[in-house]
């Protein structure tokens, strides 16, 4: 969970020893090598962030859900107009499903100033903000909007309607990236699956067992609900955004660990005015934000994205993460085992 601390053992791994062992567990479990790279770039992404539960160890998460489903079938794009783009993903994993999505709606908007592409039946996408990158670097804008099967109780209530549904925004400056990307519940499907791994409680006031109690359990919260983020302003949020994913085919209440929807909207910023302009008035804005006076006691104001890429920057320096050492394990044996 960002920032706390985990009582399980951990171990230091070079980015490249990391890089290696998840990795070779995505081959064992039968992804082509084209796919591990896919997936094992995100996963990583996520580590140099700090964001561990969407790293490594989702990587044992999504080996565990190939294992218990049929074989994936292929991406197909069922639907398509010069703008726009409607994919079935096949129950692929979310990071090969929302990958292709992107480059098909950058080609498009690079011919036509927009577009705007959605896929269905898919699960685990991982962190927008990663496309969005690669939105912002084309130097276009960019929404992403995600649902998927239901786990969060909406405000004033105790069982599960929305899914953690997140949903980012990029924009590219003269200064470099401003990405927001938020889930709209008060903790990650990743973070609780995580705390169950270890053997770890959630924090207080995050979660509901199945019978409406407040628990730390993840156990018990995977059966009940995880609580919205953001007070009754959130559980509106939560609910647009799931109504998003549903634009995109998903289904309002998908079993289990399946059908998550997909939306991205992607716009050149040329089709409205100057797009080098809009850049550096962007930048300008953010550089405003920044000189905001704090409160006091408090640290310089950041604009979204400023953590992530310092994270990373300082990560990418040192050379190394540290991994619980029972996700490591688990993937060490996994890639032994097949």
């Amino acid at each position: 969970m960002p920032g706390s601390t985990t009582s399980a053992p951990t171990v230091d791994l070079t980015l490249d020893e990391a890089l290696r062992v998840v990795t070779d567990a995505l081959l064992a479990a039968g992804y082509s090598s084209e796919e591990a790279v896919v997936i094992a770039d995100h996963l990583m992404d996520c580590e140099l962030r700090g964001l561990s539960y969407a790293g490594l160890a989702r990587a044992v998460s999504i080996i565990e859900r190939l294992r218990a489903s049929e074989p994936p079938q292929p991406v197909r794009v069922e639907r398509e107009t010069p703008v726009s783009a409607a994919l079935d993903g096949g129950d692929q994993v979310g990071y090969l499903v929302a990958s292709r999505a992107i480059g098909i709606g950058l080609e498009k908007t690079g011919s036509q100033g927009m577009a705007v592409v959605g896929a269905r039946r898919t699960w685990y996408t991982g962190m927008f903000s990663y496309y969005l990158e690669r939105v912002v670097d084309a130097g276009f804008v960019g929404m992403i909007a995600g649902s998927g099967p239901p786990v969060v109780a909406p405000h004033g209530g105790t069982e599960a309607r929305f899914s953690t549904n997140p949903i980012a925004f990029g924009f590219p400056t003269a200064d470099g990236p401003v990405i927001w990307d938020i889930g709209t519940s008060s903790i990650t499907y990743a973070e609780v699956t995580l705390a169950g791994r270890l053997g770890e409680p959630l924090p207080e006031g995050r979660a509901f067992d199945p019978a409406g109690h407040p628990t730390t359990d993840p156990s018990a919260a995977l059966q009940g609900a995880f609580a919205v983020w953001g007070g009754h302003k959130g559980s509106g949020l939560a609910l647009v955004v799931h109504l998003l994913g549903m634009l995109a085919g998903a289904s309002a209440a998908p079993r289990g660990v399946s059908d998550c929807g997909f939306l991205a909207v992607v716009v050149d910023p040329a089709t409205l005015g100057d797009a080098a302009d809009f850049r550096a008035r962007a930048a300008a804005f953010a550089d405003s934000v920044r000189a905001t006076r704090p409160v006091d006691g408090g640290t310089a104001v950041r604009v979204p994205f400023d953590r992530s890429a310092a994270l990373r920057a300082e990560t990418l320096r040192r050379g190394s993460i540290t991994v619980t050492t029972p996700v490591v394990n688990t993937l060490r044996r996994i890639a032994v085992a097949e």
